[in-house]
C-alpha cells in the first residue's frame, strides 16, 4: 500500500515546521517506512491509519520526527576533514594559543562523530584539554551515544583496528568506549532552529550532511546562528556535498588538502 497523498502532505508539513526538513513529492516511500513500525506499535492497520491519529494526538509528534530524521552515521566519516582537522586546523588553533578546545557536534546521531573529534584529538593532540558538545533531535540516538557502546557491525563501520583496541574495551557483544573519551563529552537534545546549544563559544563546529535537508532560508538560518556561535578564529566543518557558497557571503571557503572548512569573514 503506498500511503495516501493526504497523509504524506501532514507529515511533511509537520516535519518542516518542527525540524526544517524538507520532504519532496517521490519521497512518499521513505514515509512509509519509516512509520509501519511506529503505526504497528501503536495498533494501527496502516500507516493512513496512524496518520489520521497523529492529526488529534500531538503527543506522537515527537516519535514521527526522530522516524523521518535520518541517522546514517560511521566513524571518521569521509576522513578527509578529520585529517583536515589534526593537520591543519588544531594547529592553527594552537598557533592562537588554544590549550583547551570547544567543539560542537552537531546532528551526531549515534556518537560515531563526537567520539571521533575526541579520539583524533587524544591521539595526535594530548595536551590539548576537550569539551564537545553533541546534539541532535532524537531522545534515541541521544541515549545510545551517551551509553558508548556499539556492537561488532557497528565498529567495523569506519573504526581502525588499533584505534578500537586502544580506545575501547569489549563487555560480551558490544565494545565501550574508554570513560577518558566518554567524559569530554555531553550529549544534549537541540533543534538547529532553536539557538546554539550551552558550551559555546565554540573553536569547531561540525554540522555536516544536515543543511542538504533544508531549504535557503532555513540555511541561511542556521549559518547565521553558527556563526554567532563560534568563538573568533573559529572554524566550521560541512558535509563534502554542502557549501556556504551563494548562500551566505559572511563566510569563507578554506581549502586544504582535499578537503574544505569555513570561517566567518572578518568584518561581517
Amino acid at each position: 500500500m503506498t500511503i495516501a497523498p493526504e497523509a504524506f502532505d501532514f507529515v511533511a508539513t509537520l516535519v518542516r515546521q518542527r525540524a526544517a526538513i524538507q520532504l519532496e513529492k517521490g519521497k512518499e516511500y521513505l514515509v512509509e517506512s519509516r512509520l509501519a513500525p511506529l503505526a504497528r506499535s501503536a495498533g494501527a492497520p496502516n500507516v493512513d491509519a496512524y496518520v489520521r491519529t497523529l492529526r488529534a494526538n500531538t503527543g506522537l509528534h515527537d516519535a514521527v520526527v526522530e522516524a523521518l530524521t535520518t541517522n546514517e552515521t560511521s566513524w571518521f566519516r569521509d576522513i578527509s576533514p578529520f585529517n583536515m582537522l589534526r593537520q591543519h586546523v588544531i594547529p592553527e588553533l594552537r598557533n592562537q594559543g588554544k590549550r583547551h578546545l570547544k567543539v560542537w557536534s552537531a546532528a551526531c546521531s549515534s556518537g560515531q562523530e563526537p567520539y571521533s573529534i575526541a579520539m583524533t584529538v587524544k591521539d595526535h593532540h594530548s595536551d590539548l584539554g576537550l569539551s564537545v558538545t553533541a546534539t541532535d533531535l532524537s531522545e534515541e540516538v541521544l541515549a545510545k551515544a551517551r551509553l558508548g557502546a556499539y556492537s561488532q557491525l557497528e565498529v567495523n563501520r569506519g573504526l581502525p583496528a588499533p584505534v578500537l583496541v586502544k580506545h575501547f574495551v569489549r563487555k560480551g557483544a558490544t565494545f565501550e568506549i574508554s570513560p577518558a573519551l566518554r567524559d569530554q563529552i555531553t550529549f544534549r537534545k537541540h533543534n538547529l532552529l532553536d539557538q546554539p546549544p550551552m558550551g559555546g563559544p565554540f573553536d569547531i563546529v561540525f554540522i555536516r550532511n544536515v543543511l542538504i535537508y533544508f531549504d535557503v532560508a532555513t540555511k541561511r538560518e542556521v549559518l547565521s546562528k553558527v556563526r554567532r556561535s563560534l568563538a573568533p578564529g573559529g572554524y566550521l566543518f560541512l558535509g563534502a556535498a554542502e557549501t556556504t557558497i551563494g548562500i551566505d557571503d559572511s563566510w569563507e571557503r578554506v581549502h586544504v588538502g582535499g578537503a574544505s572548512v569555513y570561517r566567518p569573514r572578518e568584518g561581517k
